[in-house]
């Protein structure tokens, strides 16, 4: 059994995003491999609740290099640049931490998993060229271009940022010392879509593979009797920032105009997010359509989505969103659009897609084929049924099974 050392910052059981990205790869790796898995700890005490009680558990030795709660509420503060300094640090420890266990176990591979961003490569690169174990990195995210498009109504803070990020993105990609080493060192690089891909190709020349960083869960069968509910529900998860564009799906449930539909909100934002929506709403004269449930645990919205008739993500700008990926698994169809990480999961047997063109026209496509798709009910019970193989493809465990099969190869090159 081959023994993985892997650097995971974030990492936690019943939870989506990174933290659950993370504990699903493991989770799932360690059916297969001997895992050592150092991870920032603010979940310490949901892992050790839960790895007792894997068959697995064996196999995932948890090390913990823990920061303050100040740098923890910096992390998952998106926008806060501060973070990358302390972030750094940590990349810095996490190498010493790894370099010891190296020291005391015959480890096979070096993965960096996540946070799955591109900007911080760690050191596990460095440790690659001093005692010459395999390094693999990814899945590697981080390297779309935000579409300028939708910056439509931002503010000039918000429009600035994006710009920025954007050139900063191809810059660093192109000339940071530690991301030339780490793409330089790796035995094996690993796309989270195929965005990065592209530009991994185009501004590195190295090839990679694509493995979308989240997965599926296989569930038991589901009714969907629920499609032949008049009451149409659809349902919208996310925080309320700009790239999640939760305005442009109330203007497209505006302008479906149709009698049947409830849109369903799970998620929150700041206050002056949530007093800009609720305006919104009230312009656009919906509120007898929208229904707010603010956040909710991950077993509520699990639930929620077993309930519901579709699945709207308007998100423009991120890598593959674990809660499209929840939605499947849930056999709930999904309206997105054909970018990022849902253009290569989402596929018409289980969806339905937009291009992206610009926000006026997008809320227009979207209201179409809301309106289509609340017509043609027996289409929707059909993309339910489908999504039974979809999950079967995408599942956590063949992904996992993906993985070790490069580990190997990567292993002996």
């Amino acid at each position: 059994m081959l023994k993985i050392l892997i650097n995971a910052y974030a990492c936690s059981p019943g939870m989506g995003s990174e933290p659950g990205m993370a504990w699903n790869w493991v989770s799932n790796l360690a059916k297969f491999c001997e895992l050592y898995i150092i991870t920032e700890g603010e979940f310490r005490e949901k892992i050790e609740e839960v790895v007792p009680t894997l068959e697995q558990g064996k196999n995932m030795h948890f090390y913990y290099n823990p920061v303050s709660e100040e740098i923890r509420k910096m992390c998952w503060n998106q926008g806060d640049w501060r973070f990358y300094k302390y972030y750094r640090e940590w990349q810095w420890k996490t190498y010493l931490m790894a370099k010891d266990i190296c020291s005391k176990e015959k480890i096979d591979v070096l993965h960096q998993l996540n946070m799955i961003g591109f900007r911080e490569p760690g050191y596990l690169w460095k440790l690659s060229k001093e005692n010459g174990v395999s390094f693999v990195w990814g899945p590697i995210g981080g390297l779309k271009q935000f579409p300028t498009a939708y910056l439509q109504g931002a503010g000039l803070k918000m429009k600035l940022f994006n710009r920025l990020k954007n050139i900063l993105n191809i810059w660093q990609l192109k000339h940071d010392k530690r991301v030339n080493e780490a793409f330089r060192t790796a035995k094996l690089l690993v796309s989270s879509i195929p965005d990065s891909y592209h530009a991994i190709k185009k501004y590195k020349g190295k090839e990679s593979i694509i493995i979308p960083e989240t997965g599926c869960f296989l569930s038991e069968d589901i009714p969907t009797d629920r499609f032949d509910e008049k009451e149409f529900h659809i349902m919208w998860v996310g925080k309320f920032d700009f790239r999640k564009q939760l305005p442009l799906a109330l203007r497209a449930v505006a302008i479906s105009d149709n009698p049947n539909i409830v849109l369903d909100i799970y998620g929150s934002g700041s206050d002056e997010n949530i007093a800009s929506v609720k305006n919104l709403i009230d312009s656009l004269g919906i509120t007898d359509k929208v229904v707010w449930h603010g956040n909710q645990p991950n077993d509520v919205v699990m639930n929620a989505m077993r309930k519901s008739q579709l699945f709207f993500f308007t998100s423009v700008s991120e890598d593959t969103s674990t809660v499209v990926l929840e939605a499947v698994s849930n056999r709930l169809p999904v309206l997105c659009f054909n970018a990022c990480g849902m253009a290569a999961v989402i596929d018409d047997k289980v969806g339905r897609k937009v291009s992206l063109s610009n926000p006026i026209q997008s809320a227009k496509d979207f209201a179409r084929l809301i309106n289509e798709l609340e017509y043609d009910r027996t289409l929707l019970k059909r993309m339910s049924e489908n999504c039974k193989q979809r999950q079967l493809e995408l599942s956590w465990e063949e992904k996992a099974k993906t993985m070790v099969k490069w580990y190997e190869k990567g292993k002996m090159l």
